[in-house]
């Protein structure tokens, strides 16, 4: 692997950081004490800073020559709501709370490659670090984007890079289109007729309809949708009743659905609707159905996918680096970004010994090996594309 020796020399002091920022996870828009460890590092670089977009995101700008061209790179700063089972010294000290997707790592890698751009980067132009917040659950893309992130800071494009784990250390995996799916949810509550549970044929029983409306739901995968359409509908709470001898008077059912299409999108919530009307009409209850589309697809550009391949190769080795990846039925706000703006979003091993941890684990950890295979990744995505006029 070719990394630069500075981010090589960099890489016990970067583990540092991110072992503190582990071990004070902090929840999407709460990001407070990591938003000023960002600051206060970008600044020590010499690196002018905006923070306050979004609440708690930053944005550093490092310029150099006289070039007009403009680039970001971003990193997600935020945890998760897991209680973290690990028992090394840099666990988490709030429970409840985890790094347990790695964006201790992102946003590492990008302070790592931050310090060395403005000490020793060859490029010509302008860099924006994007730090941003929420990337779980909450869109924090979204409301960075919502607030004039690009107006402000005015880009060509914009990177984005993701840890994988099972992916080998020194890998990297990225392909033009969608890699991503689309994050939606669903409420229903089914409104019955409750009563006792010993005479069922006086009420109209939701739980029982509502379990005909979950097992029609899968129809609308396997029967409405080209099959040559990847989408996932999941179906994960189902709340009702709190006791033996009662039939309550309704239930709720939640979930998500996943797909690249927003074609499939709109024909997975109108056939949802239309089901759960149908059910609920057959057999007399009422309903409240919502629908929300939460993040789009994650769609890579072709010609920056084609310089992040380039530099990956780089860095790498084209052995190490796979140009067709599946894509990942999980989601990310990055896409919003992506709508705004061409770009490409990379995936990056994090390792692949027996027994790692998947992400949204409560064991997983960041692996500190790849730190400055990131950083090094970011430095030579932006002097590829920033290069100086010799």
């Amino acid at each position: 692997m070719k990394l630069i020796r500075e981010l090589e020399e960099l890489q016990p002091e970067m583990q540092k950081w991110r072992r503190d920022i582990h071990a004070h996870p902090e929840i999407a828009f709460e990001e407070h004490r990591t938003s000023k460890i960002v600051i206060e590092k970008l600044k020590s670089f010499g690196i002018e800073v905006d923070s306050g977009i979004a609440g708690t995101g930053v944005v550093g700008t490092l310029k150099k020559g006289q070039g007009n061209r403009s680039i970001a790179l971003r990193a997600d700063l935020d945890a998760l709501l897991i209680n973290e089972t690990n028992d090394f010294d840099h666990k988490s000290k709030t429970p409840g709370k985890m790094h347990a997707c790695g964006h201790d790592g992102h946003t590492t890698m990008l302070l790592g490659a931050a310090k060395y751009l403005s000490e020793h980067g060859d490029f010509d132009g302008t860099i924006h670090f994007i730090f941003q917040p929420a990337e779980e659950n909450e869109g924090g893309g979204k409301v960075m984007v919502d607030e004039g992130l690009f107006e402000k800071y005015p880009v060509e494009a914009v990177y984005g890079m993701h840890n994988i784990p099972g992916m080998a250390v020194g890998t990297f995996a990225i392909k033009p289109g969608p890699i991503m799916a689309s994050f939606d949810i669903f409420n229903l509550k089914v409104i019955g007729k409750g009563g006792h549970a010993a005479m069922p044929q006086t009420t109209i029983d939701p739980i029982i309809i509502g379990t005909k409306i979950v097992e029609a739901y899968q129809s609308i995968v396997s029967r409405y949708i080209n099959p040559q359409e990847p989408v996932v509908l999941s179906v994960t709470q189902f709340h009702g009743g709190d006791a033996y001898n009662v039939i309550p008077n309704e239930v709720e059912i939640k979930g998500t659905v996943r797909c690249f299409s927003p074609k499939v999108q709109a024909s997975m919530e109108k056939q949802m609707e239309k089901i759960t009307s149908s059910v609920c009409s057959a057999y007399g209850a009422k309903f409240e159905f919502e629908y929300q589309r939460r993040y789009p697809p994650t769609i890579n550009s072709e010609d920056e996918v084609q310089t992040s391949l380039k530099v990956a190769k780089n860095i790498s080795g084209d052995s190490m680096v796979n140009s067709a990846p599946t894509p990942s039925m999980g989601s990310e706000d990055f896409a919003f970004m992506l709508q705004e703006k061409p770009g490409s979003y990379i995936w990056i091993g994090n390792g692949d010994k027996e027994g790692s941890c998947m992400l949204h684990n409560p064991g997983y950890d960041f692996n500190d090996e790849i730190l400055p295979i990131g950083s090094t990744y970011w430095v030579e995505m932006a002097q590829e594309i920033l290069s100086p006029i010799r």
